[in-house]
């Protein structure tokens, strides 16, 4: 049953943009719900019933090819949402859409979503700025998958997950990150062993710490911050960015 508590804390970014009435208006149709390490929102073919507004959670967009293979094609935190297509005027998934790191975010059923897009307004204009945002990491990420050393793509991903959730430890084993990168988990391994050895972060057991942040950025490639540059510059604007 959707929540009827007018005083749900705002921590995804697109709900906290929104003007208090209009945000109210959308309080009677969210849920804040648990999304544990592995669970699918969603199949590529299948029909998007919910949306989601991650919190401190991060979900991964995954394309799934003939042979098994899984690629990550764009990654959804707080700064967004997940179920694109739905106001886009198709419910139709085309990727796979899986928890990777757990947490929790508000539900709201599609139909609600569609009807309050269609009314206009800052969430219709923020969605829409948002659905660029995650067009150019999709296309920034095919360029970076192509042209980049996994030690700088690894940095990358592990420095926009940390941006997702708002913490330092990463429950990510290698294999999962493999799957991610499109790569084998013993190339993984190698890569994690050169950032542990510069001092970035520390990854034991299913678990990253990132130590030293500053010098993750300066170890991951130009991609992080043309991504970010232009997920802040349309949704978090200053005066003169638009």
């Amino acid at each position: 049953m959707p929540s009827l508590n007018s005083n749900l804390i705002r921590i995804n970014q697109l709900l906290t943009a929104l003007a208090d009435q209009e945000y109210q208006r959308l309080v009677p149709h969210l849920e804040e719900v648990s999304v544990p390490l592995g669970q699918i929102l969603y199949q590529p073919g299948e029909p998007i019933l919910h949306i989601y507004f991650p919190n401190r959670a991060m979900v991964s967009l995954v394309t799934l090819l003939a042979n098994g293979s899984t690629t990550e094609v764009g990654m959804v935190g707080k700064e967004g949402m997940v179920g694109i297509p739905v106001f886009l005027g198709d419910r139709m998934a085309i990727n796979q859409a899986v928890v990777q790191l757990e947490g929790t975010a508000m539900k709201m059923d599609a139909s609600i979503l569609k009807r309050e897009f269609d009314r206009g307004g800052r969430l219709q204009q923020l969605l829409l700025f948002y659905t660029q945002t995650l067009l150019n990491q999709v296309s920034q990420t095919a360029a970076c998958n192509r042209q980049h050393r996994l030690e700088q793509r690894l940095a990358r991903w592990l420095l926009s997950a940390q941006d997702s959730i708002s913490g330092s430890e990463l429950r990510l084993t290698q294999e999962f990150l493999g799957n991610m990168l499109g790569t084998r988990r013993a190339t993984v391994t190698v890569a994690a062993g050169k950032l542990q050895e510069a001092g970035a972060i520390r990854h034991h057991r299913g678990m990253i710490t990132i130590l030293n942040r500053e010098l993750l950025e300066t170890i991951a490639c130009e991609c992080y911050s043309v991504v970010k540059h232009e997920c802040d510059r349309l949704l978090y604007p200053k005066q003169g960015d638009r």
